[in-house]
């Protein structure tokens, strides 16, 4: 079975910690599989991810609008649109948004665990449109 979405018929999540919303395409509640967690993810100018890492997941940035940086341990790289950032199992990373930003997001599989570096558990919390809470593991 074929699953299509359309972006402006799915919920959003709206980060607890200003600036950011996403929209999965693929997760359990949509497509009952965890081999993988994908969506759209926009920033405003200024907003950033904590500085963190994923146990046991492959994690891809597309960038499609706007323009931001990506920070690993080998320093801070810029981004634009075109730009495909992929970050390994257990490296640590932050995205920040230096204008307003698109990017697709792909975390692969969804059987991880994120684990803070430089933020709150704030950061990892997301309140659905229709006001149901969303919280990343």
């Amino acid at each position: 079975m074929a699953y299509l979405f359309h972006q402006d018929e799915l919920p959003k999540l709206v980060s607890v910690t200003p600036g950011r919303e996403r929209i999965f395409f693929t997760s359990p509640e949509l497509t009952d599989t965890d081999a993988m967690l994908a969506g759209i993810i926009r920033y405003k100018k200024g907003a950033a991810s904590p500085y963190h890492f994923h146990e046991n997941c492959e994690h891809f940035y597309f960038f499609l609008e706007g323009a931001g940086t990506v920070e690993t341990e080998e320093g801070t790289t810029p981004i634009s649109p075109g730009t495909l950032v992929f970050i390994p199992a257990e490296e640590k990373h932050r995205l920040r948004a230096t204008e307003d930003s698109t990017h697709f997001e792909c975390q692969v599989p969804n059987l991880f665990k994120t684990t803070i570096l430089e933020g709150t558990d704030d950061d990892l919390r997301w309140e659905k449109v229709d006001g149901k809470i969303w919280v990343q593991s």
